[in-house]
């Protein structure tokens, strides 16, 4: 007999019913600070500049500050956890397993090694792996992975202080968790900068390719040359779309929303007949169609619906019907068939990104 597994609600992308899909709180960034002046694992929720701990080191302070300039807004919240060094070592095992369990978005480490930063890399890899849609920058970190900003910019002086790429990746954060999900953080620009790495065309065009977030200098401000994570090597399922940071956290929200109501609103509380089923799939596409009406994804093109085809795999591998029986069988009585404890979704997502190529053709009579 298989070994029963914890309900779960599987939410995979192919490129208000009886209970309305619930939007999740975006834009939450999780900071892992190192600061001998705290307690091991102590921990603080700061929503604003003025929730910051007296406690807190000059430089922590200065941290939590950079990630609260935010971009059009400030991050919804910042929450804040502390690891002391032991015999000059940091180890992020403890924090890590505490985080498995809290509720954010972004994640950054300020001032990381480059020896820990990939540990940090492959963590985020697992926890989306188990659905945990969790995303991090980090410090040249070619990561190759859409949960993963690769922050590369060596130069970043303000008028009061030069930093290092590890200590800016705070600010990087910042900007994303304070971009609206309707429009990217391309061309954000960060008016503290007074210089960064000059590049040419040709290098910038090449570190976009490569996966890197940095900043440039366009003649008259300091800015985010194109709002991409590190995911370079696109395969089926998992294409373009993916390297772009606005449409990784929109599709992240989708999946959080969708699994949260599963989670709140019908494991366990309903019956599994199909009545039902079409029940939740007509709150997902009511859920879908104010995605739309939000700008969120391009209107007549996002539909949730029965997924026949799991349906038709799972009785077939689980003995209960021949593939010639289905075969010859109905649609309708395919979907009224018992599937025992599972729900068979599919759904097809248009998601819209933002502007951020312009090609203007003049003709001169």
């Amino acid at each position: 007999m298989a070994k029963k597994k914890m309900p779960s609600v599987i939410v995979t992308f192919q490129e208000k019913g009886i209970s309305a899909i619930q939007r999740s709180e975006r834009g939450i960034l999780c900071m892992i600070l190192n600061d001998e002046a705290l307690a091991d694992l102590v921990n603080y929720t700061i929503y604003s500049v003025d929730d910051i701990p007296e406690g807190m080191s000059d430089v922590s302070k200065e941290q939590v500050k950079l990630a609260l300039t935010g971009y059009q807004t400030s991050p919804r919240k910042v929450i804040v956890y502390n690891v002391k060094a032991k015999d000059n070592v940091v180890d992020y095992t403890a924090v890590l397993k505490v985080l498995e369990n809290v509720r954010f978005d972004w994640l950054v480490v300020p001032g990381i090694t480059s020896e820990k930063a990939p540990d940090i890399a492959s963590w985020i890899k697992s926890m989306r792996t188990k659905g945990k849609m969790i995303k991090a920058v980090l410090p040249n970190q070619e990561a190759d992975f859409e949960g993963v900003v690769n922050f590369t910019n060596s130069v970043i002086k303000t008028a009061t202080k030069t930093y290092t790429t590890a200590e800016y990746c705070s600010r990087v954060a910042g900007i994303i968790c304070g971009t609206p999900m309707i429009i990217s953080c391309t061309y954000a620009p960060a008016p503290e900068l007074i210089e960064v790495d000059n590049y040419t065309q040709e290098e910038m065009d090449e570190k976009v390719g490569n996966g890197e977030f940095f900043f440039f200098n366009d003649g008259e401000k300091i800015k985010v040359a194109r709002g991409v994570n590190s995911l370079v090597t696109t395969m089926q399922g998992k294409g373009e779309d993916y390297q772009k940071i606005k449409l990784v956290d929109l599709l992240d929200m989708i999946h959080d929303d969708i699994t949260k109501t599963g989670h709140d609103s019908y494991i366990g509380k309903y019956a599994n007949s199909y009545d039902n089923r079409c029940l939740l799939v007509t709150a997902i596409n009511g859920y879908l169609h104010t995605l739309e009406t939000e700008g969120l994804l391009e209107k007549g093109q996002n539909v949730a619906s029965i997924d026949l085809t799991a349906t038709k795999n799972w009785l077939e591998s689980n003995g209960l019907y021949t593939r010639d029986e289905l075969e010859s069988m109905d649609e309708i009585t395919i979907k009224n068939a018992n599937i025992h404890d599972n729900v068979f979704i599919h759904v097809e997502l248009s998601p819209l990104d933002a502007i951020e190529n312009i090609t203007v053709n003049c003709a001169v009579a």
